[in-house]
């Protein structure tokens, strides 16, 4: 259509329409509201109605598997960090592979996944140059633009989440972060169909959404699983129907190994950080090995300096548990008491007697990442896992480090068996022993 601004302040009204920078055109999902709209508005102007029904592919499949000469290995680093060789018949290289964790093998597609680590692809390439084979390593290119989430500047009489499903929540004693997550992902849905009293969706709309998800707004699989479970609860819980199971088909999550931070690398962090305030906080978590909601709910009274431990109430799972208190934690708090005077959280943000926000830590964090030269993709969750990492290294029993980590399951802290470097520095290259 020819430049307006009118004409293009009505499209970009459109439930989740966008500009095509290359093709040159707007693009908007056929779904209830938006053609009847779009009819209305232009009239007679509109010379042609051509609707593209949306295949129903997998995205992983669209990719066939690349020509390669018998003796190739291509590997490939995905963008769900995880690691895929596509190779032809060698035993010996696929018993490799199944002895790293979490390794996948695609029947239809015949190649194998693994999740992406230094440390497993460098074994990989070992065991490539063992066996004689020529690597071909490659980086899938980022994922193309998507649809944004609408908001409630995009569209008119934007629906907000009911009050009666986060009551409901409140009622069930979710957490405040299920709260926070839950709430958005339901408002979004019943802005798909803005015209739909809620009660009235019914399953095969359901499915629409789901798949709009993966198709228009190319969400993670964790997003999609959550806004399945999001709109369960509103029609199981909120509504009182029967459990039900939704014909969706819910996505395997890929399976991939937490970013770890080395000794010298915590280091640098913390005497980088040169704020009393900020760089306790650092330090207790990483001491502690504690979740970033667990340390701003941290209050005066769960510091236990006699026993030397921390206490956390109503942890992940509503559990409590105690953790350690290092001695040098220990001193830093007492240094950082004396200056602040807290009053009840052991961390407070600028207003007495409220504790400290979880993304003035985050940007805390971040600075001091920065500040430290550090280029791998980490946030302050990393402290947790360079924590269990850490110990584990320095011989701490799996079951302790569980312990100190609120773990319900010993397989969840399993995983740092994988991360730790210990015996790794031991793996020489095949080619160093070559008189070259």
């Amino acid at each position: 259509m020819p430049k307006n601004e009118a004409d293009s302040k009505f499209v970009l009204g459109l439930r989740y329409s966008h500009w095509d920078k290359q093709g040159y055109f707007w693009n908007v999902p056929h779904y209830p509201g938006n053609l009847e709209m779009i009819q209305s508005y232009f009239g007679n102007r509109i010379a042609e109605i051509i609707i593209h029904e949306q295949l129903d592919i997998n995205p992983d499949l669209i990719t066939s598997s690349p020509k390669l000469n018998k003796n190739e290995v291509l590997v490939l680093k995905t963008n769900t960090k995880r690691l895929k060789l596509i190779f032809g018949h060698v035993p010996a290289l696929s018993k490799a592979l199944k002895t790293i964790p979490y390794h996948r093998w695609d029947s239809k597609n015949k190649w194998w996944t693994v999740p992406y680590s230094e440390q497993f692809l460098a074994e990989i390439k070992q065991k490539i140059e063992e066996l004689s084979l020529i690597l071909r390593y490659e980086e899938e290119p980022k994922a193309e633009e998507r649809v944004q989430k609408v908001t409630p500047y995009d569209i008119p009489n934007y629906r907000t989440c009911p009050e009666e499903y986060k009551m409901k929540l409140i009622e069930l004693r979710y957490s405040e972060k299920t709260i926070k997550v839950y709430a958005p992902l339901f408002e979004e849905f019943i802005n798909f169909y803005p015209t739909h009293d809620i009660k009235t969706i019914d399953e095969p709309m359901i499915i629409r959404f789901v798949r709009f998800l993966v198709t228009e707004r190319k969400v993670s699989i964790n997003y999609q699983n959550l806004a399945i479970n999001a709109i369960k609860f509103y029609y199981e819980r909120v509504l009182g129907g029967q459990r039900k199971f939704y014909f969706i088909d819910r996505p395997r999550k890929e399976k991939t190994l937490p970013a770890v931070l080395s000794t010298e690398e915590v280091t640098m962090i913390l005497k980088g950080t040169q704020n009393l305030k900020h760089r306790a906080i650092l330090m207790t978590i990483y001491s502690a090995g504690l979740r970033i909601g667990e340390v701003i709910n941290l209050k005066i009274k769960d510091i236990d300096s006699q026993r030397m431990q921390i206490r956390i109430e109503q942890a992940k799972g509503k559990k409590d548990r105690y953790t350690l208190l290092s001695p040098k934690t220990l001193d830093i708090l007492r240094h950082y008491f004396k200056e602040y005077h807290p009053q009840e959280w052991l961390f407070e943000g600028q207003i007495a007697g409220e504790k400290y926000s979880v993304r003035s830590i985050q940007n805390i964090f971040g600075a001091a990442v920065e500040k430290a030269g550090i280029k791998k993709d980490v946030s302050v969750h990393t402290l947790r896992h360079s924590f269990a990492t850490h110990l584990l290294e320095n011989g701490t029993d799996l079951r302790y480090i569980q312990n100190l980590l609120g773990h319900e399951s010993s397989k969840t802290t399993e995983i740092y068996t994988h991360i730790t470097t210990k015996g790794f520095d031991q793996i020489k290259s095949p080619l160093d022993k070559l008189d070259i």
